[in-house]
C-alpha cells in the first residue's frame, strides 16, 4: 500500500514538474518579444537590420526625437488624438452599454427579443465590412475634413457600443430582482435603483467595458485609416504603420519600438488602476 502512494506521489510530482516547465517555456516564449521592443526602443543603430538580436548600443535619443522632432510625422499630436478617442469612447461605451443591458435585462416590453435577435445576428458579421459605407456617410455629414475628423472617429467608434450588451445583460440578469423589489417598496424610483443597486453591484462588468472602449480606438487601424486622411488627424495606430514606410523605416524603426512602448503604457496604467475593482462583490451594494 505505501508503495502504491509512494508511485502515485512520485506521478504527481513529475506531473507538476512536466507542467511548471511547460508554463516556464511559455512564459518566456511570450516576455522574449516585450523584452525585445523594449531594448530596440533605446537602440542606438536606426536602421531595422542588426547583426545581433539585441542592442550592442543604447541611448534615450530614440524617445527624445520621438516628442520633439515633430516636422514629418508628429507623434504627440497622434498620441493625444488617440487618447481624446478613446477616453470619449470608453465613457460613452459605458453609458450606452449599461443602460441598453439595464432596460433588456429588468424591463419588459414589445420588440424587446426582436432587439436582441437583431443585435445578435449583426455581430456575427465583421465591422470591416461597413466601412466604405461608414466612410461615405461621414463624408456626406462633413465629418471628414479637418478637426471634425477626431469627432467622426469618436462617434463611430462609440455608435454601435449598444449592440454589444449580452455580456452585461448576462451579468445584470444574475442580480436578484429581490433587490429592486425591495427598494421600490422603499420608495426608489426606477433611475435610483439603477445608479444605486444596479451599478454598484455591476462594477466588474463596468471595469471590463471600460477597458474594452478604451482600447478598441487606442489599438484600432482599418476604422482609422479609412476616416483620418491627413497626419493631422491620424492615431498611434497610424502613426506606428507609418514609421515602417520605406521612405521612414530607415530612420525611424527605433522609434517605432519606443512609439511602441508609449502606446502600452495607458494600456497598462488601465489596467493597474481598475484591476482591483474586478474584486467587487454583492456585499458592496447592499451595504450601499
Amino acid at each position: 500500500m505505501s508503495e502504491k502512494m509512494h508511485n502515485i506521489r512520485r506521478s504527481r510530482r513529475i506531473a507538476d514538474l512536466a507542467t511548471h516547465l511547460f508554463l516556464a517555456i511559455m512564459a518566456i516564449v511570450w516576455v522574449i518579444p516585450i523584452v525585445w521592443v523594449v531594448a530596440e526602443s533605446f537602440n542606438k543603430n536606426t536602421a531595422p537590420f542588426s547583426s545581433t538580436f539585441f542592442p550592442t548600443e543604447y541611448t534615450f535619443d530614440n524617445y527624445k526625437k520621438l516628442f520633439t522632432e515633430t516636422q514629418v510625422l508628429n507623434f504627440p499630436k497622434m498620441f493625444m488624438n488617440t487618447f481624446i478617442v478613446a477616453v470619449f469612447t470608453c465613457l460613452i461605451s459605458v453609458a450606452f452599454v449599461l443602460m441598453v443591458s439595464f432596460a433588456l435585462s429588468r424591463m419588459r416590453f414589445r420588440f424587446r427579443k426582436v432587439y436582441m435577435n437583431v443585435a445578435l445576428i449583426l455581430g456575427m458579421f465583421p465591422g470591416i465590412m461597413a466601412v466604405v459605407a461608414i466612410y461615405f456617410i461621414l463624408k456626406a455629414m462633413g465629418l471628414t475634413d479637418g478637426s471634425l475628423t477626431i469627432v467622426a472617429l469618436i462617434i463611430v467608434y462609440s455608435a454601435g457600443t449598444g449592440a454589444g450588451f449580452y455580456i452585461m445583460k448576462g451579468f445584470m440578469d444574475t442580480i436578484p430582482a429581490s433587490l429592486d423589489e425591495a427598494a421600490y417598496l422603499d420608495g426608489c424610483t426606477r433611475w435610483q435603483v439603477f445608479t444605486k443597486i444596479i451599478i454598484p453591484i455591476a462594477k466588474p462588468m463596468i471595469v471590463y467595458q471600460a477597458i474594452v472602449g478604451f482600447l478598441t480606438p487606442w489599438l484600432d487601424f482599418v476604422l482609422a485609416k479609412a476616416i483620418a486622411r491627413t497626419q493631422d488627424n491620424y492615431t498611434v495606430a497610424l502613426g506606428l504603420w507609418k514609421m515602417l514606410e520605406k521612405e521612414y523605416i530607415h530612420d525611424w524603426f527605433a522609434r517605432f519600438a519606443a512609439g511602441a512602448v508609449c502606446v502600452s503604457i495607458p494600456i497598462v496604467i488601465l489596467f493597474i488602476v481598475m484591476q482591483r475593482y474586478y474584486q467587487e462583490s454583492m456585499a458592496g451594494s447592499v451595504k450601499g
